[in-house]
């Protein structure tokens, strides 16, 4: 792992700048991976405080791998003029605001692309900048919710599960949102002009149920949770407690996969026809027994060379220390937290050892690269335009 800067020459975004204002959820992310690409991230903090609600402080999150945090406070006119010159040097602004925040502040695309036509002008939010939920508040669950996204994950006798806040925030936010930035950029290579990303959390969820949807229109998949072959319906496609209170998964759906599931279990194919739904709930019942009668490393070693689709269930915390993950080098340890090394890779791009950023903690370097000299930074400070 070599520790260049995040703009060193040769990876993919170098000589790409992101400037972002601080936010929650998808922007952080985008940012991530738009940074573990090569790209320079600017954040904009709050100059009064930090943001955020899970209790997790910027510098040891590894979303702000790579950032440089500067905190300026934009109701102020001299804060915008402040940002307004620090876009000058910008490929890229993102924002989370809610639609109509950023053009009361002289922010929006409008503004922007005026000053600047080639830059390119990224916007997430949950329900999108139109649409009759557009000024409503909400979080990854709601948009998972409306989006059709939520109500096939879980048991069929329980409420649908909240994945985390992977599914929207993340997957159909942060993801598309660097899509999105990706996307603009490389047209603006043919064209000259940027253009605006409008990333909504809602319809990304949405574009993640393409497949499921299309077996809904073809009659492939019931519109019950519980009740089709990817969401637990199937046996042979769940997860499995062990005698140690872990879990295994088992994914063995292609009749070779299911043959040597059987086989490793020692159960004769004969007697479990695979696609005999019927028989399912008493196929449930008897590889629960099996896979309950032994502990969770014990089903490994009987599995480990089978191509049976059988894994061990981890934690966070289990994947973060796995040997197997850490000899592919899907985890690493960056500056003494352990955390996902980015993805995807590239060859000609290796991954960098990138320092994570805490509130403000540029400022002074930010500004001193836009010609700020110390005396006036210390004035803006004083006058609380700067944090």
């Amino acid at each position: 792992m070599t520790e260049p800067t995040a703009a060193s020459p040769g990876r993919a975004l170098s000589g790409t700048t992101v400037v972002c204002l601080a936010s929650l959820g998808p922007v952080p992310y985008a940012t991530m991976l738009l940074g573990d690409l090569g790209a320079s991230v600017i954040r904009v903090d709050r100059a009064d405080r930090p943001g955020g609600v899970t209790g997790l402080r910027l510098e040891d999150d590894p979303r702000t791998r790579g950032h440089r945090g500067i905190g300026i406070d934009l109701r102020q006119s001299s804060g915008r003029e402040l940002l307004a010159s620090l876009l000058t040097r910008a490929d890229v602004f993102l924002e989370g605001m809610r639609p109509g925040a950023a053009e009361r502040l002289g922010l929006g695309p409008d503004d922007l692309l005026a000053a600047d036509p080639r830059l390119v002008y990224g916007r997430a939010t949950g329900w999108g900048q139109t649409g009759p939920r557009a000024l409503r508040a909400g979080h990854d669950i709601n948009y998972a919710g409306l989006a059709g996204g939520l109500y096939p994950v879980g048991p069929a006798d329980r409420p649908p599960y909240p994945p985390l806040n992977m599914l929207a925030d993340f997957g159909g936010g942060g993801t598309f949102l660097a899509l999105g930035v990706l996307a603009a950029l490389l047209q603006r290579g043919s064209t000259g002009r940027g253009q605006v990303v409008d990333a909504a959390m809602v319809d990304g969820v949405a574009s993640l149920t393409a497949m499921m949807q299309g077996m809904v229109a073809a009659g492939l998949w019931s519109d019950r949770r519980g009740d089709n072959l990817l969401d637990g319906s199937a046996p042979f496609y769940r997860a499995y407690e062990t005698s140690d209170r872990h879990f295994v998964a088992v994914g063995a759906l292609e009749p070779q996969f299911y043959a040597d599931l059987l086989d490793g279990l020692g159960l004769v194919a004969e007697e479990w026809p695979q696609q005999d739904s019927e028989r399912w709930p008493a196929l449930e019942e008897e590889l629960a027994r099996i896979f309950g009668s032994r502990t969770r490393a014990e089903w490994q070693s009987v599995f480990d060379g089978r191509d049976a689709c059988v894994t061990p269930v981890l934690s966070l915390a289990e994947a973060a220390a796995s040997e197997e993950l850490r000899a592919r080098e899907t985890f690493v340890d960056w500056r003494g937290v352990p955390q996902p090394a980015p993805a995807p890779r590239l060859s000609a791009s290796p991954p960098v050892d990138l320092p994570r950023s805490g509130w403000c903690s540029h400022t002074d370097q930010v500004l001193a690269e836009l010609g700020h000299s110390a005396p006036e930074i210390a004035e803006l400070r004083e006058r609380k335009v700067v944090a």
